[in-house]
């Protein structure tokens, strides 16, 4: 290939040493090069951190627009700064044997200031600032961005104690200062340390050259590196760590997430075999998912948004990201459900028609009973989501209806004078037994879980609140006072105690918590 490579880059003096030293290997390969600099968001906005500027790939979406658009052939970046998923058309084509990945302390003046009580460290990481944190919990953090020249200047200029630096970067442009403190506890973020080159997946001339360049070992711990961070859905706006490292054909890895305060940490350590690593990735972040993770990663910081919603109910990250990207949400769990035992001779003879008017009631059951237990002729139930974990866990629905109402109704034209029986929470509404009542039909009520109140106190002005049941406006109510906010419903029955309290109620148009965000999505958009 005899072309010019043009080698797109940011300006910064670390990006320009990283873009210089895949062009002098290439020029060694015989190659021809020439570097285009490249600014981004991530140089221009410097008065704020990364995390606030609410998005992973701030430093690198500039580089790719021009890759797709043909300005340049190959983008040279630090690993750390790129999203774990690349454009399409984008792909990665080498990585350059890895340098140091520790993180440092440049130190004001020298280590005196940990015997005092408290300090101001300055970093923009989050995950630098959630660790230090943990560690040092009576610490201050203060925001520092800027290039690596720049942030050592703004440390010079305040009465900080020290700053957070990544090695790496400032042996590499030799501005290692003396007074430095090799922070081994602080895991650096994922893929630190490594320099990568970006492509286009179709040309297949670049990507053959640049493959000379790659360093296997490397490309190994930064991809399971990346991959967990991918699998736990974090990047710049999250505070996680990982590293993995290589060492007598054995693979260590250690993984992190970090509470934004500093106050919860999940780890995850593993050593195998170098030719077992398949899955070390997805099963490290299952496990912090799973240990509390994923609660943590809801609380994670977020840009300060146009609108910002309270849910009284705790969003799985996919419901959260549903919502319109102007809409900021906070979120915790206004009621809790406590299942009661029942006694077995409920279902000791079989029932004929059985009624479930939430999932709540289809799990109370199935903690006291096994399904094969359970021998229930008709079955109906209130809501889509409840006909499906019935007819999954225990067995065909008869009927369905969108409200306890309606479905009661339905029962009182349906089945006669037959007996009912219906499982159901302390605080149920009554409407489906008075109906039911009033049309003669007899209602054996099996209470099979109990609804623990758990409220908190607000600490910010919204512009909605999320209500998933009547027990949860009872219980935002305790400690709430109602404002401006729109309440928005899961259902009728919410909606009608809502309205008792609020001016204005959008009651979503299906009984499901997706139905909800897209009242909330389409009531703003308006």
């Amino acid at each position: 290939m005899k072309k010019i490579i043009r080698i797109g880059t940011r300006s910064s003096e670390l990006a320009l040493w990283q873009a210089n030293t895949v062009s002098n290997q290439l020029n060694y390969l015989g190659h021809e090069t020439e570097i285009v600099k490249i600014d981004s968001i991530g140089d221009t906005v410097l008065n704020k951190p990364l995390y606030d500027l609410g998005t992973t790939g701030v430093f690198t979406k500039n580089l790719d627009i021009a890759l797709l658009n043909d300005k340049i052939d190959i983008a040279v970046h630090s690993l750390k700064d790129v999203p774990t998923v690349l454009p399409q058309g984008i792909v990665q084509a080498a990585v350059l044997k890895r340098g140091l990945h520790h993180d440092i302390l440049v130190m004001k003046k020298d280590e005196e200031f940990f015997t005092r009580k408290s300090a101001t460290i300055a970093t923009g990481s989050l995950r630098r600032k959630a660790q230090w944190l943990y560690r040092y919990p009576n610490h201050t953090i203060t925001g520092l961005r800027g290039n690596v020249n720049t942030r050592l200047k703004k440390l010079s200029e305040n009465d900080w104690d020290g700053a957070i630096f990544a090695m790496a970067g400032l042996k590499r442009i030799g501005a290692l200062p003396d007074n430095i403190l090799k922070l081994d506890w602080m895991l650096p973020a994922p893929a630190q340390g490594a320099v990568m080159i970006a492509a286009l997946e179709k040309d297949r001339d670049i990507l053959n050259i640049c493959a000379e360049l790659n360093d296997k070992e490397t490309e190994i711990c930064v991809g399971i590196e990346r991959e967990f961070l991918n699998k736990l859905e974090g990047g710049c706006s999250a505070p996680i760590g990982a590293l993995a490292m290589i060492k007598d054909e054995e693979l260590k890895f250690k993984g992190a997430l970090f509470s934004t305060d500093g106050k919860q940490k999940v780890e995850f350590s593993k050593v195998v075999p170098v030719n077992h690593t398949t899955d070390i990735a997805t099963f490290a972040a299952n496990y912090i998912l799973d240990r509390g993770g994923r609660k943590m990663m809801r609380k994670v910081g977020e840009v300060e948004k146009e609108l910002n919603i309270f849910s009284t109910k705790n969003l799985s990250i996919g419901q959260k990201s549903a919502l319109d990207q102007r809409i900021g949400t906070d979120m915790s769990d206004f009621i809790t459900i406590r299942f009661n035992r029942i006694k077995a001779a409920v279902v000791k003879q079989p029932l004929k028609h059985v009624i479930f008017t939430s999932q709540h009631a289809v799990e109370s059951v199935l903690d006291s009973f096994v399904a094969s237990e359970l021998n229930f002729e008709h079955i109906y139930c209130v809501g889509r989501r409840t006909k499906r974990l019935i007819e999954r866990r225990i067995g065909k629905v008869t009927h369905v209806e969108n409200s306890a109402a309606h479905l009661a109704k339905y029962l009182s034209e349906q089945i006669g004078n037959e007996a009912i029986t219906y499982f159901c929470g302390d605080k149920r509404r009554d409407e489906l037994p008075s109906i039911l009542s009033n049309n003669n039909i007899e209602l054996h009520e099996v209470v099979s879980y109990q609804t623990l109140l758990t409220p908190n106190k607000l600490v910010k002005k919204y512009d909605g609140v999320l209500f998933f049941s009547p027990s949860g406006i009872e219980s935002f109510l305790k400690d709430n006072t109602v404002g401006t906010e729109v309440a928005f419903c899961i259902g009728n029955t919410t909606a009608q105690e809502a309205q008792k309290q609020f001016k204005t109620v959008v009651e979503a148009k299906l009984p499901s918590v997706e139905s909800v965000l897209d009242a909330v999505n389409d009531y703003f958009k308006k």
